[in-house]
């Protein structure tokens, strides 16, 4: 099963299609499943491989909050650069469907602990920060609270509404057509900043600054461009050589212990936009929680890509930085500074309303039975859509194992990514995988890989599962789909379906079902009738 660590805010209730009430929802940032065996078999792994704190018995958010850390302060200290003049935009398309103002509360309330909560669970349940309610109760530590503690939990500090400028199109915000023709590398060569010669070693290998931003891009599946124009707006890293202190270390400002370096903080970044573009998708329509504790109600209009930049920059900026980047002088005119207007490069609709999935087999071999493991959960990282499923190989091993079991195709498509654990396949076979209909094959062991560049068919053998890539403590198969560079949830409208198995979510991340006919698989971490899979069966 794969265990996804959360990022930034928890006041941010949810990723991919299912929209939780505050009443049902229960822990939404650090996602659980009830089965006592879960770890057992497959235990947790995270697409996400920026080296993020690990600690015991602590609030994983609490213990990376920005908050929590005090930002350095004189010259130093990390603020969004000058405004440029502002640029005239042109019309943005990219309509949005008309959604309610969402009921803020304006008086405190009290709330009784119960097992199994923490600091940072009950700030997510209450949309307030953790903070706020250490403030609030005159708690010193984080980490220590006790079942049946009453809590006074504040209400958060309401703002006006927030911007109606539409900051970028959604094709702007996702790895998708959009992106087609962008050369990175002498982009930033042109740029000739810091980031062009930044080298940094991630998962044993050293890589350029451009290099990191390419593959973080390909990973979550977020526009390179994007990731680009945010370096530049809060730290100069593309065009300036001389970048400060604190910006040399959290590069995106978001200052957080065990975030540092361009590779933790892109993946942060990535993720964050994640979050806001997903979960503005699902439904969601506020309020953002600022860094400054304020809630700023999203502004009428604005479409996905635009809530996303929204929430990242509600991550790392109080209310009155917040306006200016989001504001026409602000972040979209560097954008468009650096790029053009992205509106210029629009690809509408991006995910057809009528888009149907090709035939799919399911991921192994003929005779196998398998271990349906996870339910519906996060692509990569957490803040993407729950658009993937895991599968474990069969066999009563425990932990990371070798596995002779086959990973095979879904469905026929040329291999255009395979390393660091990622088989990635395009279907439409015109070598991109920014657009059309593209699988992820995550935790393919390097062992008996295909390697890039092959043609396969539906069937055809692709390598054994393992645990390599991201974070993982349990031998299995990790697999996500995504359209013209959307991650596509295994919960929605549009679900799996793989020798007639449908997907279904439960309403809880990694909680879900395959269903076929008349019998329904429920996902465990363990192997028991219930959750045994095959081609046949």
């Amino acid at each position: 099963m794969d265990r996804i660590e959360a990022v930034g805010n928890p006041g941010l209730m949810f990723a991919g299609s299912i929209e939780r009430s505050q009443a049902s929802a229960g822990p939404s940032r650090q996602w659980r499943v009830a089965a006592t065996l879960l770890a057992l078999l497959t235990a947790g792994c995270t697409g996400q491989s920026s080296p993020a704190v690990q600690t015991v018995g602590v609030d994983p958010w609490v213990a990376r909050a920005p908050v929590l850390v005090q930002a350095p302060s004189g010259p130093d200290a990390t603020s969004p650069p000058a405004s440029l003049d502002p640029l005239p935009l042109p019309p943005s398309p990219t309509p949005d469907p008309p959604r309610p103002t969402p009921e803020v509360r304006t008086e405190p309330l009290t709330y009784v602990v119960q097992r199994g909560d923490s600091l940072g669970l009950i700030a997510s349940r209450f949309e307030v920060s953790p903070e706020h309610i250490l403030d609030a109760n005159g708690l010193a530590n984080p980490n220590v609270l006790s079942v049946g503690q009453i809590l006074t939990i504040p209400a958060p500090a309401l703002e006006p509404l927030g911007s109606t400028l539409k900051i970028i199109p959604d094709s702007e915000l996702v790895y998708g057509p959009a992106t087609l023709g962008f050369d990175l590398i002498s982009f930033s060569k042109e740029g000739a900043g810091y980031l062009d010669s930044y080298v940094q070693e991630v998962e044993g290998r050293d890589l350029s600054g451009p290099a990191l931003v390419q593959l973080v891009a390909q990973r979550y599946a977020v526009n390179p461009r994007l990731l680009l124009a945010l370096l530049e707006y809060q730290s100069g890293w593309v065009t300036s050589t001389q970048v400060s202190a604190i910006s040399r270390i959290y590069p995106m400002g978001f200052v957080s212990a065990g975030w540092e370096g361009l590779w933790s903080q892109l993946s942060w970044a990535a993720d964050t936009l994640n979050e806001g573009y997903y979960r503005w998708k699902a439904g969601w329509n506020g309020p953002y929680l600022l860094a400054d504790r304020t809630a700023i109600i999203p502004g009428s209009g604005i479409n996905a890509g635009t809530a996303a930049v929204q929430h990242l920059f509600s991550q790392v900026y109080g209310t009155a930085a917040w306006s200016r980047a989001v504001d026409s002088s602000g972040f979209p005119v560097r954008y468009a500074s650096m790029f053009g207007s992205p509106f210029s490069r629009a690809v509408e609709p991006l995910v057809p309303s009528d888009l149907e999935q090709p035939e799919f087999q399911l991921p192994i071999e003929d005779e196998a039975v398998w271990s349906l493991t996870s339910g519906p959960h996060s692509a990569w990282g957490s803040g993407s859509a729950w658009a993937a499923l895991d599968f474990a190989p069969p066999g009563n091993a425990l932990g990371c194992v070798p596995s002779s079991e086959w990973v095979v195709a879904a469905a026929d498509g040329l291999i255009v990514r395979s390393d660091l654990g990622e088989v990635v396949q395009d279907l439409d076979g015109d070598g991109f995988e920014q657009t059309g209909w593209v699988i992820l094959y995550m935790h393919v062991g390097s062992g008996d890989r295909i390697p890039f560049g092959a043609r396969v068919r539906a069937g055809d053998r692709l390598g054994h599962p393992s645990c390599e890539g991201g974070i993982s403590s349990g031998t299995h198969l990790h697999m996500a789909r995504r359209y013209n560079g959307e991650w596509i949830p295994a919960d929605g409208i549009l679900p799996f379906v793989m020798d007639g198995w449908v997907s279904g979510g439960l309403g809880t991340q990694y909680d879900g079902t395959m269903s076929r006919g008349d019998v329904v698989l429920e996902a465990c971490g363990c192997r028991n009738d219930e959750n045994q899979i095959s081609r046949g069966r």
